[in-house]
């Protein structure tokens, strides 16, 4: 079905139930790559510097770690992945990866971590929807 997804990953929100939607989306087409699109915060990017000091690369070795739980599930349903991850801010260069390259759809996860958070969306999710001339799935 789509062969150029984006999905916009954040360690806030959970993504278990995401890896079965890009499974369906790709539709098992090997020509299909889901963008694992990760933004570090200026304040995260100077916080590890500052009292870690480590550096982007350093981050960015981390965070490809951490992802590992969920590329293994990506890896189970054969959806063919790569990861990207740049420092900024979030909603501006969400919307500037969006904007800048011809992604068919962009798949968002709105199920917090932390489930005092009542909102119907989350703040980046609301402003990606609103913004953006793309279809945007929404996953709970």
């Amino acid at each position: 079905m789509y062969k150029k997804i984006l999905l916009p990953f954040d360690f806030g929100n959970t993504f278990y139930n995401v890896p079965e939607q890009l499974a369906k989306l790709t539709n098992g087409d090997p020509e299909a790559v889901v963008t694992i699109f990760h933004i570090m915060s200026e304040n995260e990017m100077a916080d590890n510097v500052k009292y870690h000091g480590k550096h982007f690369d350093d981050i960015t070795k981390d965070k490809v770690e951490d992802l590992k739980p969920f590329t293994d599930e990506l890896d189970k349903l054969d959806v063919n992945y790569n990861i990207l991850i740049k420092s900024g801010r979030v909603i501006t260069e969400l919307l500037r990866e969006i904007n800048e390259n011809d992604y068919e759809i962009v798949v968002m996860s709105n199920q917090r971590a932390r489930r005092e958070l009542k909102h119907v969306l989350g703040h980046v999710t609301h402003k990606v929807a609103k913004r953006v001339n793309k279809p945007v799935l929404i996953v709970k």
